[in-house]
């Protein structure tokens, strides 16, 4: 379904009845995408030789921003960041980094705060369409991906507290050890979304 501005519908407005889809379930879908978001947080991989672990999250905030489109993938991210802000437990587990308002001006604040951005970004490629296919929807989450690195990586360079790393340490402790996985991870990401919309269509072709 394309409206007139060349926009198509999201994968959630099309199971949820499109343009008749409630606010309750938006709100629904916003909180369980928060929600999924801290719980991927929790799968983290503490690494020696950097204060940013490996993480889950990424792809959850690209798919959520694929699936529920650039608003509602936004607004589950600042959700998520809300919850972090008034101190609950859903950042990764850190020995290093406290949760809390905290969390958001350390070493990875720039990587938390990229979030909402970066579900954003994919949200409106997918919006055009990009997330049916495979190649383009590898596009949309690889551009969600550029500004989750280029946000955490600018922030550790420059503005993290207590002391910002400079450009070429946050580039190594930031960049170049998750590009490997990161890329394996996205891959396997893009292929989640034109999967879903090839069972939609194929019950709807059942349907009628």
């Amino acid at each position: 379904m394309q409206n007139s501005s060349g926009a198509h519908a999201t994968f959630l407005s099309t199971i949820a009845a499109g343009a008749q889809m409630g606010s309750a379930i938006r709100v629904a879908s916003v909180v369980f995408l928060a929600a999924l978001t801290a719980a991927a947080a929790q799968v983290s991989i503490p690494l020696p030789f950097t204060p940013v672990p490996f993480t889950l999250q990424p792809m959850v905030v690209l798919l959520g921003g694929a699936a529920l489109g650039s608003r509602l993938g936004l607004s589950a991210q600042v959700l998520y960041l809300a919850a972090g802000l008034v101190g609950f437990p859903v950042f990764a587990a850190s020995p290093l980094l406290p949760q809390g308002a905290l969390r958001l001006i350390g070493p990875t604040g720039g990587f938390l705060m990229s979030y909402p951005l970066a579900a954003f970004v994919t949200g409106v490629l997918a919006e055009r369409g990009f997330d049916r296919r495979y190649l383009t929807s590898v596009l949309a989450m690889a551009c969600g991906l550029a500004v989750i690195f280029a946000c955490g990586v600018l922030w550790l360079a420059f503005l993290a507290s207590p002391a910002p790393a400079g450009l070429s340490t946050a580039l190594r402790t930031g960049f170049y050890p998750f590009i490997p996985a990161d890329i394996f991870k996205l891959f396997v990401a893009a292929a989640v979304m034109p999967g879903l919309w090839r069972l939609t269509d194929k019950r709807s072709i059942t349907n009628h």
